[in-house]
């Protein structure tokens, strides 16, 4: 790694030195319009050393804390929704629901979703709000100034399995579970990241300690982790007869679920993208149409100063006047040279 930073650093070096002895070449006109770095090269090398440098510090603090991490590096998983013009398994996504209000919900909450959020991606509106209707939501007041316990509707956001803090940390030893809502864009590696915590579980190495209530997982930080092993072999039963209900099965659903709450509008961002580039394209081929034929008479003419075209054309006025006067002058002298010479 350091010889490839190095040898990349000469070249920027050497490339930038080659600017620092350009010769300066005189325009043969002064244009208004040139460029700000014209003439300048050695501003334009400093620029270059600049760039280079931050780009190459850039790279180098990345890769030192990759290579300093104290956790094994997620393995890169063939993931369907990856493409650019690829989209959410729909399917697989709310099979990762299912999993999640089974397995996870009990520990770990979605603050930022609502249960309308659920609607046309997992479930029909009608499955929402059945959904919805399974939770009590405190609300209020109401006329007489009391709270009161009511059925969740589908702006209701999903509830957090603890009241507050305090007590999510007394139920798992001091550990507090995150917010699964954007956990997959929060988490370097992303849906790697956490499918291999998921699946990672092992037996700790020779002389790895672990305090009561934890676990040994490579993937995360420091190893020692607080959550235990809750994806396994048919820990859930899939409605589809036709989905193994395998513990690598188990996870990407899950994960896939968690990558649409991180970023449920990501189809539309992608359908958007697919918009965007075929109008641009459409009105590019017609600006350059229209720029190329429409306008060719326009930009091809030439443009005179009318008052100097005047001032010619006065001119050549008098002398044409001037020229026709000479020319009756002269016939004039003509006739009578001969008028006298007959005499």
């Amino acid at each position: 790694m350091t010889g490839k930073l190095r040898s990349l650093g000469l070249k920027l070096f050497q490339k930038a030195k080659g600017g620092f002895n350009w010769t300066s070449v005189r325009p043969k006109a002064s244009l208004p319009g040139r460029t700000f770095f014209a003439g300048r090269p050695k501003l334009l090398g400093a620029l270059g050393v600049l760039a280079g440098g931050a780009g190459l510090l850039i790279y180098a603090l990345e890769a030192s804390v990759d290579a300093s991490s104290d956790c094994v590096h997620p393995p890169h998983q063939d993931w369907n929704h990856t493409g650019l013009l690829a989209a959410l398994d729909k399917e697989s996504v709310r099979r990762g629901y299912f999993v999640y209000k089974e397995v996870c919900s009990s520990c770990h909450s979605l603050q930022y979703i609502a249960y309308r959020n659920l609607v046309g991606v997992c479930m029909t509106e009608s499955e929402a709000k059945s959904e919805a209707e399974g939770i009590t939501v405190k609300d209020g007041p109401n006329e007489e100034g009391n709270y009161f316990d009511r059925p969740g509707k589908l702006s209701d956001h999903f509830p957090s399995p603890y009241p507050n803090e305090d007590a999510a940390r007394s139920a798992n030893n001091g550990a507090y579970p995150p917010d699964l809502s954007y956990i997959v864009s929060a988490r370097k590696g992303g849906e790697d990241y956490v499918f291999a915590l998921l699946t990672g579980y092992c037996e700790p190495p020779a002389g790895f300690t672990l305090r009561d209530g934890q676990y040994f997982n490579p993937y995360f930080s420091g190893g020692a982790i607080s959550m235990g092993k809750v994806i396994d072999n048919e820990v859930v039963s899939y409605a589809d007869e036709n989905v193994a209900a395998s513990a690598a099965q188990i996870a990407k659903d899950v994960v896939t679920f968690l990558k649409w709450t991180s970023e449920p509008e990501s189809d539309e961002r992608r359908l958007l993208l697919i918009k965007v580039v075929l109008m641009s394209a459409f009105l590019i081929a017609m600006s350059y149409y229209i720029k190329r034929h429409k306008w060719s008479a326009l930009k091809s003419r030439k443009i005179f100063y009318i008052p100097e075209l005047e001032r010619q054309a006065a001119q050549a006025a008098r002398e044409a006047e001037l020229a026709a006067k000479k020319a009756e002058s002269d016939q004039c002298n003509r006739c009578e040279n001969k008028n006298t010479d007959k005499d």
